[in-house]
């Protein structure tokens, strides 16, 4: 038997199959070639449509057969994981009534913000473990007040991985860890909560049957699998937001346990047993994929917003210019990554703060844009924004990990997938050297987690701990030059500091 796991992402989709019993990836695919539009009708807005989620979904299960590299009746189970924070609407027939509000987009801020001044402070903090901010909750306020002919049609509200579930299978759930990020849930009376369903008249009845995240959320439809091409009934075993899974695959599961990710966004998410939060609510407490109400289990999540992103922008502004340090040129992420490696740390007082891809929760939901300090028209080049980039996520990265340790996460070891910006040896470097902590890296990404979820949630693997009897890292960084970054560092955040 085999695994499918897919992983819904803001740029993509990817599917990957995984053979459980020797736990290697037999085939992996990605569509599409080019990464997805994110439409912004207004500044700060940020959304996608959900049949296009689907349409991608469909066409990366139908590459990943092309490879020929498995047998697709063998498929005994589902798991997704899937862009957190997403508001997806859906009416009786189950037909979308507008296109989802994505997770960084920061129309609804001051509907958070008028929750939490009504719930009082103490209260959101210690039962919902957040601020409302501009979580799902804040996002449907939105809808409610702005599109109430969209709002009177509601049937169901899902996230984005509820979504793509209900699409493959006809049937409608959710979980408590995806009601948590949706600012939903009340941890102290392990229930939705009344303060948020009262303050903002929603009806508790938008909610979908609510179970475990490894559990059968639905079997693949007839009229699906015949144009997937795979057996009818296969089952939906796991649903999970991008980060509790990206954690999940890391085997990042238990107390303590850290993992990291940084693709379009950076985050780093530790793991409690108790009910945590931060007294400013600059990072965020969900429910973690193996919550229950006698086994807590918190996912402590730090979100940057601007981080693959403005590596991306800066790659497209600046990548048919002349690679400062390299004398070459190109607009490839291996080209890049190279000519920032040719610019010694600092890069040579060129700074760059990363925050330009919405309103950043440990910035207390300002949105204060990207920025590049010190340029120098006679001494910097591309190379220089490249590793200045970098640096400047590592340092955005050092100030958020510095918020959860004021919170009393102090890891000794973060764990993280050798993806994304952790292919860069100047990122890479740069983040172990900022945050003084070192890093394992792994061969994992989140569609393969997303499949060994689902192993999880059949029951194919008896515990947790035997889904991840292989898993060895590719690669420890221990830190080396911590001094000279901390100086570094130090200069960036007063710069930071000026513009809050």
């Amino acid at each position: 038997m085999l695994l499918l796991g897919i992983d819904l992402g803001t740029s993509s989709i990817k599917v990957s199959v995984v053979d459980p019993e020797s736990q290697l990836t037999l085939a992996s695919a990605q569509y599409p070639d080019t990464e997805s539009v994110i439409i912004a009708k207004q500044p700060g807005w940020a959304e996608q449509s959900p049949e296009t989620w689907w349409e991608n979904v469909r066409q990366a299960i139908l590459r990943v057969q092309q490879s020929g590299a498995f047998d697709p009746a063998q498929i005994a189970a589902i798991g997704i994981a899937y862009q957190m924070h997403g508001l997806v609407l859906v009416d009786k027939d189950q037909r979308v009534l507008r296109d989802s509000i994505i997770w960084c987009d920061s129309r609804a801020v001051p509907y958070g913000e008028k929750a939490f001044g009504h719930i009082g402070p103490e209260k959101s903090l210690s039962h919902l473990l957040n601020s409302p901010g501009n979580f799902t909750a804040a996002k449907l306020a939105w809808v409610k007040d702005k599109e109430p002919q969209v709002y009177e049609k509601i049937y169901k509200l899902l996230l984005p991985g509820d979504f793509i579930s209900m699409k493959l299978t006809g049937q409608i759930t959710t979980s408590v860890s995806a009601l948590s990020e949706g600012i939903f849930w009340d941890f102290k009376e392990d229930a939705l909560s009344d303060d948020v369903f009262n303050y903002f008249g929603f009806d508790k009845d938008f909610i979908p049957a609510i179970q475990p995240v490894f559990s059968e959320h639905g079997g693949l439809k007839e009229d699906i699998a015949r144009k997937l091409g795979l057996k009818k009934g296969i089952p939906v075993t796991y649903k999970a937001g991008d980060q509790p899974n990206n954690a999940l695959s890391l085997n990042v599961l238990e107390p303590g346990e850290v993992a990291a990710t940084a693709g379009t966004s950076g985050v780093i998410y530790g793991v409690s047993d108790q009910l945590v939060y931060d007294p400013q609510s600059r990072v965020n407490s969900f429910a973690h994929v193996n919550y229950a109400t006698g086994r807590k289990r918190i996912g402590v999540l730090l979100c940057i917003n601007g981080t693959g992103i403005l590596n991306r922008w800066i790659r497209d502004l600046a990548g048919g210019g002349t690679l400062g340090g390299t004398g070459g040129g190109g607009t490839d992420y291996i080209s890049l990554n190279k000519a920032a490696a040719g610019i010694a740390p600092g890069s040579d007082g060129l700074r760059i703060l990363p925050f330009g891809n919405g309103a950043e929760r440990i910035l207390h939901n300002r949105i204060i844009g990207a920025h590049i300090h010190n340029i120098d028209l006679n001494k910097h080049g591309a190379g220089h924004l490249y590793r200045a980039g970098q640096e400047g996520i590592a340092f955005a990265f050092r100030y958020g990990l510095d918020i959860m340790r004021e919170n009393g996460m102090s890891p000794s070891v973060i764990r993280a997938g050798k993806a994304n910006m952790f292919l860069s040896s100047v990122f890479a470097e740069a983040f172990v050297e900022a945050t003084d902590t070192p890093v394992e890296l792994y061969d994992c990404d989140g569609s393969t987690g997303a499949a060994v979820g689902a192993g999880i949630g059949a029951g194919i693997f008896r515990s947790e701990k035997e889904a991840f009897r292989s898993r060895k890292p590719l690669q420890l960084i221990e830190p080396r030059n911590a001094r000279v970054y901390d100086d570094l560092y130090q200069d960036w955040k007063e710069i930071l500091h000026k513009h809050l």
